[in-house]
């Protein structure tokens, strides 16, 4: 069982790093063994990198493209545009396909202030101001804590180095249960969002199909079996706890915070018996989906689940032909997502 959740977790967000999918070979992608500044200004880019605190003490790492590469800024604030990965992924999710062909390359090229941030527990974000990635401690995180202080801590580090009060939001997998859990919880962070763009949203994994449905039926415990040691090692890294929240959501009709296991526990942390709601109702930031119709993780029938609770949904696309990947990977996902992404960013300015 053990190949299985390895080959599973591999497949689910992005853990297989692109450049690696593509060539292997370093001469013929010498992407693959840079950094994601370097990534950046091999590409003709300017490039920025902040570390933010956030308010339980974890240390992550941003990466910023202030402008394209002729210098696109006008006399005028650039419009800044957030980018949040998925899984196992990192902030280079968004240039690994071609220069003319990345998101992040894109939005650079067409005026945005880009910024794109490294999760908690991931390669670039493995540091706390008093804990140690060796202990048990550091690594009891999962969406939630995302969600609670990784997305408003860099949200309002943005806010203050640029002086935009507002800024578009975009989400790839579990980049969008990030967003939507923050959105739907802290009013005051909504309000900092023009428009949230949400590809392939992880909310309801109800129907997912193929080896996804093994994984999700593997035990709590078979999956804590040493996961630690595995998943600190993966490309980018998570915590096992992460991958149990997202377990948590299978066959689930509700999307809630992580079940701690019993009533005492989650009396313990959340003062109540079971963990809260996530309330996409009481979430009004303008938002766009998109999903792939071979998507076997986040199903076109998952998303139909959680549409009606989208209360201010102003753009829904179902690819028929596009995969869980295709989203970063794609390439015509230029020509066939982001050209309607910058379209509907003018839109909501």
């Amino acid at each position: 069982m053990m190949w299985l959740f390895l080959t599973t977790t591999c497949l689910i967000c992005g853990t297989l790093n692109a450049g690696r999918f593509f060539n292997l070979e370093k001469e013929a992608n010498p992407e693959v063994w840079m950094n994601i500044s370097e990534i950046i200004t091999y590409n003709g880019y300017p490039s920025e990198e902040y570390k933010v605190t956030t308010q339980d003490g974890y240390i992550l790492s941003v990466n910023r493209i202030p402008h394209g590469r002729r210098d696109t800024r006008s006399t005028g604030a650039q419009p800044v545009v957030y980018l949040q990965h998925a899984l196992f992924a990192d902030s280079a999710s968004w240039l690994q396909n071609y220069a003319n062909g990345s998101l992040g390359f894109l939005l650079a090229d067409a005026g945005y202030d880009v910024w794109m941030g490294n999760s908690r527990g991931n390669t670039w974000s493995r540091r706390h101001k008093t804990l140690s990635v060796n202990e048990e401690e550091f690594w009891a995180f999962s969406f939630d804590e995302m969600a609670k202080y990784d997305l408003p801590g860099i949200i309002d580090f943005i806010v203050n180095k640029t002086g935009q009060e507002k800024l578009y939001f975009i989400g790839h997998s579990l980049g969008t249960t990030i967003g939507f859990a923050a959105f739907a919880t802290m009013p005051e962070l909504a309000q900092r969002i023009k428009m949230n763009f949400a590809l392939s949203p992880v909310i309801s994994l109800k129907y997912p199909t193929g080896i996804f449905t093994s994984f999700f039926l593997l035990s709590s415990s078979s999956v804590k079996s040493r996961m630690d040691v595995y998943m600190s090692h993966s490309p980018t890294g998570s915590s096992i706890q992460n991958i149990l929240h997202i377990k948590q959501l299978y066959r689930s009709d509700e999307f809630r915070a992580y079940d701690w296991g019993s009533e005492a526990e989650n009396m313990h942390h959340y003062n109540q018996s079971r963990p809260p709601l996530y309330d996409l109702t009481a979430m009004k930031v303008p938002t766009a989906i998109w999903v792939g119709g071979k998507d076997v993780l986040v199903t076109p029938r998952d998303v139909t689940r959680i549409l009606p609770q989208i209360r201010n949904l102003h753009y829904f696309n179902l690819l028929p032909d596009w995969n869980h990947f295709d989203f970063i990977w794609g390439l015509d996902a230029a020509q066939r997502v982001y050209s309607k992404i910058i379209d509907l960013m003018k839109s909501f300015p």
